[in-house]
């Protein structure tokens, strides 16, 4: 039996117009907050290069490893992403997110990200630079996937 296919083509495509960044980067978001690594990964070129932090991951099988062990490790993960900047197939974007520890500790990660795409839309280079601030439960912010009514609105630094 021959295995199915996954389109490889993610619209909106480069060259970017500042609609169209937007829309990639809440696309970006929205996928990640579903944290199904196999889902997100489809968003990817199959040789994909990623910076996380201090690692370094190749291809689409490894994104998978990595968010499979980011999501057990980060747990009750939110994230909210916005555009800094974009020209042709790259952006800049911000980001923060918030999660607890298996010891219950919360955390607000905060960070920068560029991006590079292909002509199908497919991302193949991310580096990403993160640092972790701990927070007191009563000081989170970021409850679950962004309604609709907010997309696009940054959050502030503190």
């Amino acid at each position: 039996m021959k295995e199915a296919t996954v389109p490889e083509d993610r619209p909106p495509y480069p060259p970017f117009t500042a609609e169209r960044a937007r829309q990639k980067v809440q696309a970006a978001e929205d996928a990640w907050n579903t944290r199904d690594p196999q889902h997100v990964a489809l968003a990817y070129t199959p040789d994909s290069v990623w910076r996380n932090r201090d690692t370094f991951v190749h291809g689409r099988e490894e994104i998978v490893a990595f968010l499979t062990a980011k999501w057990q490790r980060e747990q009750d993960y939110a994230l909210r992403k916005s555009l800094w900047g974009f020209r042709e197939n790259r952006m800049a974007v911000r980001f923060q997110y918030e999660w607890h520890d298996a010891r219950g500790r919360w955390w607000r990660s905060y960070g920068n990200e560029l991006w590079e795409f292909d002509e199908h839309g497919l991302m193949r280079r991310r580096e990403a630079s993160i640092n972790d601030l701990p927070i007191d439960p009563a000081d989170r912010r970021i409850f679950g996937p962004r309604p609709a009514a907010e997309h696009g609105a940054d959050l502030p630094v503190l």
